[in-house]
């Protein structure tokens, strides 16, 4: 055999394997991918959804001069006798109502207030809102760690997908801009169905491998590895967030209050218990104006005498955010953390977050975000469609299993992504136990998969 024909059975049997693994990838993760993509895609119109729907209970008529907060929330502890108070949002404009954040029976609620007349507009049960719901498909599927896993498993064969699909789709003959820019309309169907997907799949590859990168760092398990491993080596948060010696607990931020992702691993510090009075509402609305605090800030109420208050502004832009505590007896801000203050990772990972939700650049970042969308949802339906249509009757149509010794190249690529995503990894021994033990023992199993 001549080295050409030795470099064309390599490159052939190369091709196979990657398919192989395309068309794997694709089949088991298409489905939640279309799934990620239309909730995404929902999401990312949160604000004007909620506006929408939530219209009278976000809406008020300024008329005079505001109730004190104080006063909001003595009229909410009437209503709610038996409830614990544990936040109040002033609303970041003149005609929004202000929120109270309650417990009622372990179930969190927001009543919603008119500042201006004192009364209650309204209450709604937090977990029943519509994009909470989006939210928690978008991210576990509505079943919890399993899901969370689920959907981290499937980001991480997105890009095991991404790649291989990439590959598939490189150019191997010059043949012109037809079937790698643009669809081949004249071709025969065959093509043209081959076309449908490959070349809507390139263009929407970079936006899918961004909304991937910056989805995972939600993630529950390599979201919060990564997290831990940002804030241990000091490049999510600098010690100088802290303005004195004030007395630190174990508890983290994010297990008292909904905060920037940075900040999510901030140790919360303890108010130094005097003779002082708790401050009131209205102190920490004062405290926040003097500080330039973003005005969708959220005030999380201490619920200990060693607790303190938190403000939490989760902005549109990344450069708004703003995570500080301060002490409830004294005023004394405690930690005082902004975008200034991340190291670089957190400035990457907070700019990540505001584009994947689309509330960096508005409108124009959340046009984009849904066309990525769009064409992750065309791009998944048109691979099971070709599918459909090349899949032999009563076989699984998948290209053959070459030989593991003719994928050298390829397995080092799979062990790579292993070890930086766990969860793909972990798959991947699942698949090689199923092939080795199942698919290659029974023979009616190894003719349907082609192994």
């Amino acid at each position: 055999m001549t080295n050409n024909e030795k470099n064309r059975k390599s490159s052939g049997a190369l091709y196979k394997t990657i398919w192989r693994w395309h068309f794997y990838a694709g089949l088991i993760i298409a489905p939640f991918l279309v799934i990620l993509a239309v909730t995404g895609a929902i999401y990312l119109f949160q604000p004007q959804i909620e506006q929408q729907l939530y219209q009278d209970y976000y809406e008020v008529t300024p008329i005079g001069e505001r109730i004190s907060a104080d006063q909001q929330i003595a009229t909410v502890k009437e209503h709610y006798p038996e409830a614990v108070v544990t936040s109040y949002r002033p609303g970041e404009a003149e005609t929004r109502s202000s929120e109270v954040g309650i417990q009622l029976d372990g179930v969190s609620y927001t009543v919603f207030m008119d500042p201006y007349t004192g009364n209650e507009i309204g209450q709604l049960k937090d977990s029943d809102r519509i994009m909470d719901k989006i939210e928690k498909i978008h991210g576990e599927l509505m079943i919890g760690t399993t899901g969370d896993r689920i959907v981290e498993l499937v980001t991480c064969w997105a890009i095991v997908l991404i790649i291989t699909g990439l590959y598939l789709w490189f150019p191997r003959k010059n043949k012109g801009m037809a079937g790698v820019l643009l669809p081949r309309f004249n071709k025969g169907q065959k093509i043209l169905r081959r076309d449908l997907h490959a070349v809507p799949a390139f263009w929407v590859t970079a936006g899918m491998l961004f909304l991937i990168m910056t989805g995972l760092p939600w993630s529950g398990f390599w979201g919060s590895n990564f997290q831990n491993i940002v804030t241990n080596t000091g490049v999510g948060y600098p010690p100088s967030v802290w303005t004195g010696s004030a007395p630190e607990s174990i508890t983290k931020t994010k297990e008292i209050a909904d905060v920037p992702w940075a900040a999510e691993n901030l140790d919360v510090p303890k108010s130094t218990i005097q003779d002082y009075r708790v401050l009131s509402i209205d102190n920490l609305l004062q405290i926040a104006e003097r500080e330039g605090i973003d005005p969708s800030y959220t005030i999380y109420i201490p619920q200990t005498k060693e607790g303190v208050y938190t403000f939490s502004s989760f902005p549109a832009k990344a450069e708004d955010e703003v995570t500080m505590h301060i002490d409830q007896y004294s005023g004394a801000v405690l930690a005082d953390y902004r975008y200034d203050n991340y190291h670089f990772v957190g400035k990457v990972i907070a700019w990540g977050i505001t584009l994947h939700k689309g509330t960096q650049f508005g409108l124009v970042n959340q046009l984009i975000g849904l066309l990525i969308c769009i064409g992750i949802v065309l791009t998944s339906i048109s691979g099971f469609y070709l599918w459909l249509k090349r899949k032999p009757s009563k076989k699984l149509g998948a290209p053959s299993a070459p030989s593991a010794k003719t994928m050298k190249g390829f397995l080092l690529i799979l062990i790579i992504l292993g070890v930086l995503f766990p969860l793909v990894g972990l798959s991947l021994i699942v698949v090689w136990l199923i092939d080795w033990l199942l698919i290659q023992r029974i023979p009616a199993m190894k003719q349907f998969f082609n192994a």
